[in-house]
């Protein structure tokens, strides 16, 4: 998400200082050790906006190598993750990473409004890879993030592989989904009302064909009860200004709505 989604796994390979102060932070933890030994860096960006939450549950939609997950099993070591990601070679990574790990669950499928079979738009920065077709301002705001080739991926609306049961509350509902946010939002809806928090990448500009930008995602999940309390990690582009963003939407209370 935000900055992460956009080859944050390669920090190593840089000396910026604030890839240098992440890695300094990544090592504090053996799980962020054991995470950057398989080339993943767990998401440490997202701490300021989850910080004064309490997930029982985190549903990481886009989970992609854990980089999310990781960070999640930091700050919330008695959550219970349910991490979806349909790229075969990242979920095999995850599955290497948190192998044991009796808190997190795999799903390997792709959350949209119907279910099947679909092909996944293959990014040279895997990170990048959408359902949707990789639109030429990703490619100009990102550079390197274009289309390398497809995978054919399952789908299926998340009720079809989460039961109710399976959400502890409260629970958090994260999407980093590639433009793809509205429509996997779309095949969420009946477990919706199980969530107290939902995180979204969401995008000022069509970075992908498409794709639903943050006032349209906004008004669906207003439509279901939440309401945007933030926003995190703003990327911004010389020519195209703001890019994209990490949004937090609440469940609305009543004194929210007064």
């Amino acid at each position: 998400m935000g900055t992460e989604a956009r080859g944050g796994d390669a920090l190593v390979s840089g000396g910026s200082p604030g890839k240098l102060r992440k890695l300094a932070t990544l090592l504090t933890r053996r799980l962020w050790r054991k995470g950057l030994r398989h080339g993943v860096a767990a998401a440490v960006e997202h701490r300021a906006a989850l910080h004064g939450l309490e997930p029982a549950t985190v549903i990481d939609l886009g989970a992609h190598r854990g980089q999310f997950s990781l960070l999640i099993r930091a700050m919330f070591p008695n959550a219970r993750v349910l991490a979806v990601e349909p790229q075969h070679e990242a979920a095999q990574t995850l599955r290497t990473i948190f192998a044991g790990d009796d808190y997190l669950r795999l799903i390997q499928v792709a959350i949209a409004p119907e279910s099947g079979e679909r092909p996944l738009h293959l990014s040279h920065r895997r990170d990048s890879s959408s359902l949707l077709p990789i639109g030429p301002l990703q490619t100009q705001a990102f550079p390197g993030t274009g289309e390398s080739g497809t995978e054919t991926v399952r789908t299926a609306r998340l009720a079809e592989v989460l039961a109710a049961r399976d959400i502890l509350a409260p629970a958090l509902l994260k999407l980093d989904v590639q433009g793809f946010e509205l429509a996997a939002l779309q095949g969420c809806a009946e477990l919706l009302d199980y969530m107290e928090w939902i995180y979204c990448e969401c995008s000022f500009v069509e970075l992908y064909e498409g794709q639903a930008l943050l006032p349209e995602v906004a008004d669906y999940l207003a439509g279901h009860g939440f309401i945007e309390s933030g926003r995190f990690n703003l990327v911004q582009h010389p020519a195209l200004g703001p890019v994209q963003a990490d949004v937090l939407f609440e469940k609305a209370g009543p004194e929210m709505l007064a």
